[in-house]
């Protein structure tokens, strides 16, 4: 399936988180929230225009969707169970560990894993692995423990708007009308839950 379809689809994990959190926690319903969910999945979408390679097939969408919910689980989780009173460093590196034997059991169903070329390449994985993974990691258990997972779900939006703004300015990826939309729509949404917050 097309990254951008798959990307579109996984950022329903706003909708999922919020609606686990009214459907099981009791979390208060909010128009304003709703609306910004809206906003932000529009916003998504827009962004990931432009990308018609792949096809749409039924287990593309499950996967991406179960993608979602993990996600959503995740943060629910984080939130609402005794791991919320665990440090961020212990909860990351469980998570991380879990990743790993995820990891080894996929290899071991596909039979290998592509060597590192060169020490640029493994520099490159080392600093992939330390900020947008460990660090925003950390930066994730912390939100949630100070803002709760819808909040944080929504606010999570910003992701992909930063991955454009990285294209835009590092690589020289156009700037469209429809990336300038998805930004507005996602920023305004952003805007709407910490005004209502």
């Amino acid at each position: 399936m097309a990254s951008g379809i798959a990307t579109t689809l996984h950022f329903m994990y706003p909708v999922l988180t919020t609606l686990i959190m009214m459907l099981f926690f009791r979390e208060k319903k909010s128009i304003w929230r709703f609306m910004a969910i809206a906003l932000a999945v529009a916003g998504v979408f827009f962004l990931s225009q432009g990308d018609d390679s792949g096809s749409i097939t039924f287990i593309g969408i499950f996967i991406v969707l179960l993608s979602a919910l993990g996600y959503a689980l995740y943060l629910v989780t984080v939130s609402q169970l005794k791991l919320g009173q665990m440090k961020g460093l212990r909860l990351t590196f469980y998570v991380f560990l879990f990743g790993t034997l995820l990891l080894f059991i996929g290899i071991g169903t596909t039979g290998h894993i592509q060597p590192i070329p060169n020490l640029h390449t493994a520099g490159n994985l080392v600093m992939l692995a330390i900020i947008p993974t460990v660090i925003s990691n950390l930066a994730l258990v912390r939100a949630v423990k100070c803002i709760g997972s819808t909040l944080t779900s929504v606010l999570g939006a910003m992701e992909p708007v930063t991955a454009v703004c990285v294209g835009i300015f590092m690589f020289g990826e156009p700037f469209t009308n429809s990336v300038g939309l998805g930004i507005i729509l996602i920023i305004t949404a952003v805007t709407v839950i910490i005004l209502k917050r």
